[in-house]
């Protein structure tokens, strides 16, 4: 395994690192999803599921917003009746601490993403909307982790903003290695192997 590969596998969560789903997680709000961890500490974890695409184009969920044809994603279970967007545009992020991980932020203002849209400095492939989100409470997330649930690897804004999200789960686990990347054909249905 190259070097490059071992940093990105990891046991600690944090903010900025991809949960993937472990191929036995069977919650259905989670089954062989990758999420990217957006606010993990003493006060339980944030983060958004990357490869749950809906119907939806954000000019469906918010009134007068300029056309904008960004898919919008269901970002986990929690909160579905709230919208949030990730970006990779510096120049809308002067709160450091929505940095996520190195050109990778957590939007905060829908009316700056409105003005950029306009402006034409925000494009589709520059930022993934999603309803609801992620939440685990306080060692929530780790009792998880005891039980086998995630692997966790180091994220990168290429694969956060992937075209193929349907596919992300097998990609990101080929990008961490020879062992995951056996992983990553396990059946969906072992019992029809």
């Amino acid at each position: 395994m190259s070097e490059e590969m071992k940093t990105k596998i990891t046991k600690v969560p944090a903010k900025g690192r991809f949960l993937i789903a472990r191929p036995f997680l069977r919650d259905p709000n989670f089954w062989r999803s990758v999420v990217l961890l957006t606010e993990h500490n003493d006060e339980g974890s944030v983060g958004f599921v990357l490869n749950r695409p809906i119907e939806y184009k954000i000019n469906d969920l918010i009134e007068d917003f300029p056309t904008f044809d960004a898919p919008v994603y269901l970002g986990g279970p929690v909160g579905t009746d709230t919208l949030h967007f990730l970006h990779r545009i510096p120049e809308l992020c002067d709160d450091p601490d929505r940095e996520i991980a190195p050109g990778l932020f957590w939007g905060t203002s829908f009316e700056e993403l409105r003005e950029g849209v306009e402006s034409g400095l925000i494009t589709p492939p520059d930022v993934r909307l999603f309803v609801g989100y992620s939440g685990w409470g306080p060692y929530q997330l780790e009792g998880e982790l005891k039980m086998k649930s995630w692997y966790i690897s180091k994220s990168s804004p290429n694969l956060t903003f992937s075209d193929t999200p349907r596919g992300l789960w097998r990609e990101v686990l080929r990008s961490m290695g020879d062992r995951f990347r056996i992983i990553s054909h396990y059946p969906e249905d072992p019992s029809l192997n």
